[in-house]
């Protein structure tokens, strides 16, 4: 068969193909990126489906409008509003997830040559995504607090971009936080470049013991002429249930059309039922008692994760520890003779039955190959302690 050239571009998923090797009897992977689902919250969820197929079945088995649900539609506005946004009802639209806003950004911005700025590293689907529509993806170098804001600014002065990517809170897969200064910053630089920044929130409100700064959408009503040039991407799936596939964008009119039209051609709207769930779980006011119990757990593991690795592997790897998300960005430092290479070290230690992913899939180019990610995410604390054993008997 002879296939679109679009696909020379992009390859399948390394972590993808990594979960073929996690099959193995009694292994601890700290690789996925998925929410425990122990802490789903499964009686709220249930009782959101009872009502609204008792309420009104028809409506929510049935087709719907594009841009989505009329009760999701009504009850995100109230939900930013909470995070300090302002938006209508119809300046957001529902997705299937913020990994479909992102396809539609790609598909309604990116024309084949265009270049992309992300983070180094960033969310690897968000490269090959962008790469699909024939984007060149330019990394911008990160540390602990985020993107480097000068560096930044001179890619954009060197590139031109059509668009830049940005996970400011918790970011998969560094963890890191932008801090309030940068945010301010970006807002400044894209107003004066006029250049489209798409804010990617997925992890926000899991943090742990002081919440993250405000989003870039809500301190762009602090710096004139910024919210035009934001896109923001919502997502249910890592504080609610990511099988239900409920994501939103919020981005400026003649966006959010364009983006509605190609939706039109993918999926027609995203499910009605899990949409109407979503909101009728909203009403239910569970969710701020179902994150306290996410955040308490997610502190707690990330606690034992950070005190395991400067115990098992010290000088051997280096760290932030994380204030929030679902992350551990580490890199091997090669000290006293011990292995730097992340890759070749994961293979030993799927061996010693316990898993994680390198780092160089998540760069757009010049990969650090000393670095991985950790997810303490669906590990328990004895679970942690075993797996980083095991991660020091493959060192």
């Amino acid at each position: 068969m002879q296939f679109a050239d679009r696909l020379q571009n992009v390859e399948t998923s390394a972590i993808r193909e990594l979960f073929k090797l996690l099959g193995k009897p009694g292994i601890i992977s700290f690789a996925g990126g998925f929410p425990d689902p122990t802490l789903f919250d499964v009686e709220g969820i249930r009782q959101a489906t009872d009502t609204v197929l008792r309420e009104q079945p028809g409506a929510v088995l049935q087709y719907g409008a594009t841009e989505g649900f009329p009760t999701l539609r009504e009850a995100l506005p109230a939900y930013m509003a909470a995070k300090g946004v302002q938006v209508a009802s119809d300046g957001l639209i529902a997705t299937t997830g913020s990994q479909q806003a992102l396809d539609l950004i790609g598909k309604t911005m990116i024309s084949p040559g265009d270049v992309v700025i992300v983070e180094a590293p960033t969310f690897l689907a968000t490269i090959q995504c962008f790469r699909l529509y024939g984007a060149k993806v330019v990394g911008a170098p990160i540390d602990a607090h985020g993107v480097d804001v000068d560096a930044l600014e001179r890619l954009i002065a060197e590139h031109k971009p059509k668009l830049v990517y940005l996970i400011p809170s918790f970011a998969n897969p560094s963890g890191a936080m932008l801090s309030q200064e940068r945010r301010v910053r970006i807002l400044e630089l894209a107003a004066r470049t006029q250049t489209l920044v798409v804010e990617d929130d997925p992890y926000g409100e899991l943090h742990f013991d002081q919440p993250a700064p405000p989003s870039l959408l809500a301190l762009s009503a602090q710096v004139p002429g910024s919210r035009e040039w934001i896109a923001y991407c919502g997502s249910f799936s890592k504080v609610l249930s990511p099988g239900l596939r409920v994501g939103w964008l919020i981005a400026q009119p003649e966006l959010l059309a364009k983006a509605t039209m190609c939706k039109q051609f993918s999926d027609a709207h995203t499910s009605n039922l899990s949409q109407a769930i979503v909101a009728e779980y909203l009403k239910l006011q569970r969710m701020p008692a179902a994150l306290d119990a996410v955040r308490q757990t997610y502190a707690k593991r990330a606690a034992r994760m950070g005190q395991c690795l400067r115990a098992e592997l010290g000088e051997a790897i280096s760290f932030n520890q994380p204030l929030g998300g679902m992350f551990f960005w580490a890199r091997l430092t090669g000290a006293n003779g011990t292995d730097a290479d992340a890759a070749a070290l994961a293979k030993r230690a799927i061996e010693k039955l316990v898993a994680f992913v390198p780092g160089t899939p998540f760069y757009a180019h010049n990969p650090d190959t000393a670095t991985l990610r950790l997810s303490f995410a669906t590990a328990d604390e004895a679970k942690i302690e075993e797996g980083i054993a095991r991660l020091k008997q493959a060192l």
